[in-house]
């Protein structure tokens, strides 16, 4: 038995990082280490979503109007979006490469501060410039967050559970749409304390910068890119703790690392942008951002004017903001369904089958105005939006090389903030113009893109390792 102990550990020393994680089973520990990850994406999507339950105050309050004179029109409520978004698209762009350089823990902390701050901040503006301002900056910490959240879960984990881990994890993140929803509903119509029931929803979303100090302690570096910076004994190390964790959780031994090609050497993975664009990965860069460019006219087209869609078909205020929060309800059942299939099928066709839902119940609802059928169709846009999110993190996150892979999901993630800045203008626009079935013709078009990119150039991803993806 000594003898069999030692001969494991030493296949173990002599094993790479990577085939070590991806022979752990799923566990409570890796469902807590992901749930800890998740808490600061609950953040970030709190303040993505909390922009359509706070839209009828900002309009309510004078300091945005419903539509836009022009583009960009910063007394319009899609400055109030593009704004943000267009932080979002410099964090993605310019400053994705950090978690690639820095690592993936030190960029997590970072990011979350600085836009629990910044939405702190914005809570007290009372001019669309200042506000915008500063949804800017917190848009920064935000584009930074979401692919670091992405990256460091698919790296962390195993991969034959990796795709679950990672709907777990969304499913942690979406239930902060319905929070938001409820929060929104009861606290916007009210005054309390001399502010407006709007400024109560963004100052309870910046408590992030509170809890980041006690999420940090017990979240390690990713082994994978401590191992590709040439810090192997660090990386073994964190690998060693996480094998006795989960020796200890299911008082078995475990099973010898697999034997795989030899990788490229530790310390000499670099990588560089123009990677990207070469070889497999230069489909993968092409479909990922037309992918990136159009989901957002789902994803944000919808979630973020819901509230005004339905007063704009004449629906009133409470009405719609009531309507609304019942269809958030739904938010988490896409997350639910994706983690029961992410494994079971194939991602690539779960995202084409989500796109064909959005489009479809989307036109459906921008007709109907029966409260039955609204609900209905709303929440069937709610849950594919949502299963969609819940698949395409560990879809993109999977595609590329632990030395380039979060400047490459950054640079393709950008597409969609770079869209979400010019979105918002045009929903506004159709409003104005051509109403509501017009805003869901944009929507459906949008989707038809989506099928036909991801259908043709998407490659098969479950149950592989994310070095065998990236060979």
């Amino acid at each position: 038995m000594y003898m069999e102990k030692e001969i494991a550990g030493a296949t173990a020393v002599e094993a790479s990082v990577s085939a070590r994680l991806d022979r752990l089973p799923p566990t409570r520990y890796f469902s807590g280490l992901v749930a800890r990850i998740a808490i600061g994406g609950w953040f970030e999507f709190y303040e993505m979503f909390m922009a359509a339950y706070i839209s009828l105050g900002l309009i309510g309050s004078g300091l945005y109007r419903a539509t836009t004179a022009g583009l960009f029109d910063v007394n319009g409520f899609a400055s109030f979006l593009g704004s943000f978004f267009a932080g979002m698209f410099v964090g993605t762009v310019a400053l994705g490469g950090f978690t690639d350089r820095f690592g993936r823990r030190a960029v997590f902390t970072c990011a979350m501060l600085i836009y629990s701050v910044a939405t702190f901040a914005a809570a007290f503006q009372h001019s669309p410039e200042s506000m915008d301002l500063w949804r800017f900056v917190a848009g920064l910490g935000i584009g930074v967050q979401l692919i670091t959240v992405d990256t460091y879960i698919s790296e962390l984990t195993p991969h034959h559970t990796r795709g679950r881990y990672s709907a777990f994890s969304i499913l942690v993140i979406l239930t902060s749409v319905p929070t938001v929803a409820v929060l929104s509903f009861l606290l916007v119509p009210h005054t309390i304390l001399g502010l407006e029931g709007w400024r109560w929803v963004m100052i309870i979303g910046s408590a992030g910068a509170v809890l980041i100090w006690f999420m940090r302690r017990g979240l390690p570096e990713s082994p994978r890119w401590l191992e590709s910076k040439g810090r192997v004994d660090e990386a073994r190390a964190i690998v060693d703790a996480i094998e006795a964790r989960v020796v200890a959780e299911t008082r078995r031994p475990l099973q010898a690392p697999a034997q795989h090609a030899p990788e490229q050497p530790a310390g000499e993975q670099s990588g560089s942008w123009s990677e990207m664009w070469k070889g497999r990965y230069f489909s993968r860069t092409v479909m990922l951002s037309f992918f990136n460019f159009f989901q957002t006219f789902g994803v944000y087209g919808f979630g973020a004017w819901v509230p005004v869609l339905l007063y704009t078909k004449g629906i009133t205020i409470t009405h719609s903001l009531l309507y609304t929060m019942v269809i958030a309800f739904a938010t988490p059942l896409g997350a639910l369904g994706a983690m029961a299939c992410a494994e079971r099928v194939q991602r690539k066709w779960q995202l084409v089958g989500c796109a064909i839902v959005v489009a479809v119940a989307g036109v459906l609802f921008g007709m109907v105005r029966e409260p039955v059928l609204i609900l209905l169709f709303g929440s069937a846009v709610t849950i594919a939006n949502n299963w969609l999110i819940g698949i395409f993190h560990t879809y993109q996150a999977e595609l590329y090389p632990t030395r380039i892979r979060a400047r490459a999901v950054g640079f393709v993630f950008s597409w969609s903030r770079l869209s979400s800045i010019f979105v918002g203008f045009w929903v506004a626009a159709l409003l104005k113009h051509s109403g509501v079935p017009a805003v869901f013709v944009l929507i459906s078009s949008a989707m038809f893109v989506i099928v036909v990119m991801v259908g043709l150039l998407g490659p098969k991803t479950n149950g592989i390792r994310l070095e065998e993806l990236s060979q």
